[in-house]
């Protein structure tokens, strides 16, 4: 796998943490709770993160939790939002726990009142920018990256910038034509969240790499394995603003694919938990989000879906050396969306639908 614009970054954080043993389990110092949540029997999670990746957590949380099975349900993460706020309308029986990449929907869930607090030694390790009115967790650091077919784009081609990908759109269009994607904004709650933060970041370039994009015919999709299926085939180039876990995790085991991170900037978002306000299996919700949380958990997930654990404390199986190695290598370029109210501006309808008529307006084929 070759990794541009953070050679080492991602290749070497990602080992600091995956080479780190999980350390045997201790015992669970509040006996109460999981007596409660043994009783309770499950816990139905709700994620925007593929089942296959997330099984080794699953499997390590019902060893140490025997009686305590996971009920998990796989979703795009606009769907997931559509489904607990259909839910809860309805009285219905869902989600103990909401677990996604969607930044923004997961906090506008949180500030209409989806959420209840939560309290544990898991939550008050982690740093202050992962927490949210002690409802919304922050779980990991995940880079936005571009992916590109190997074989198609040569090394001297590869993009390392938002303004060197808008050059290589002018330059050479026609091996580009019809094989450029990136998320759906409109089907994709991920997509949404990326693409606004770009606007934001810095709107001119985004733009301007919009009708770019456009002009090739860009293909958009609602889910990352999509565009790293069709690169990997050589149906597509290289797809935009994919979710570097999934890139990495993939071209890991795929020699046609490479990950480069824009150094001019790399937007760093984070897989967002929380506790539903009506949980029917509240104990369980606990356990299982304090697993996710806790050291060894971070560390699972470090291993298995090759994200970042966020937790900043010295004993987290080489979070604190691999939070630091990603933010010295990206330097300047590290750009971490916080968690908070910030995020809820595109969350207002008229702004989300201006966003999305421009948007569409910027990556219509100019023959339409």
């Amino acid at each position: 796998m070759r990794i541009r614009g953070g050679r080492a970054a991602l290749k070497t954080v990602l080992a600091v943490v995956a080479a780190v043993a999980i350390a045997p389990a201790r015992a669970e110092p509040i006996a109460d709770r999981f007596d409660q949540a043994r009783l309770e029997g499950v816990v139905v999670v709700y994620a925007a993160t593929d089942l296959a990746v997330v099984k080794p957590v699953i499997d390590d949380f019902e060893a140490l939790h025997p009686g305590v099975r996971v009920q998990y349900h796989d979703m795009h993460s606009a769907e997931l939002h559509a489904r607990v706020v259909d839910e809860a309308r309805r009285g219905l029986a869902g989600a103990d726990v909401v677990w996604s990449s969607a930044m923004d929907l997961q906090v506008k869930l949180v500030n209409d009142g989806h959420a209840q607090p939560h309290r544990s030694a898991e939550t008050a390790a982690l740093p202050r920018w992962a927490v949210w009115k002690d409802e919304a967790f922050g779980t990991t650091y995940e880079p936005a990256v571009i992916v590109y077919n190997k074989h198609l784009l040569g090394a001297t081609e590869v993009p390392d910038s938002h303004a060197e990908l808008i050059r290589l759109l002018d330059r050479d269009p026609a091996p580009l034509r019809g094989r450029i994607a990136t998320y759906d904004p409109e089907r994709s709650g991920l997509g949404l969240l990326l693409h606004t933060q770009d606007a934001q970041a810095n709107p001119i370039v985004f733009w301007q790499l919009a009708r770019g994009m456009g002009r090739q015919g860009l293909e958009q999709h609602a889910a990352s394995s999509e565009m790293l299926d069709r690169v990997a085939a050589g149906k597509l180039v290289l797809a935009y603003n994919v979710l570097g876990s999934y890139a990495h995790r993939r071209a890991r085991s795929d020699p046609a694919l490479g990950v480069a991170l824009p150094r001019d900037y790399t937007l760093v978002l984070s897989r967002v938990a929380f506790i539903v306000r009506g949980a029917r299996h509240p104990a369980a919700a606990r356990l299982w989000l304090d697993h996710l949380l806790s050291t060894r958990g971070q560390a699972l997930l470090a291993a298995n879906l090759g994200l970042l654990p966020v937790r900043t404390d010295a004993g987290t199986a080489g979070a604190d050396s691999a939070a630091a190695l990603l933010h010295h290598n990206l330097q300047h370029a590290f750009r971490p969306i916080r968690i908070g109210s910030g995020l809820l501006a595109y969350q207002d309808q008229a702004k989300k639908q201006a966003f999305l008529r421009q948007w569409d307006a910027a990556t219509r084929p100019a023959s339409e």
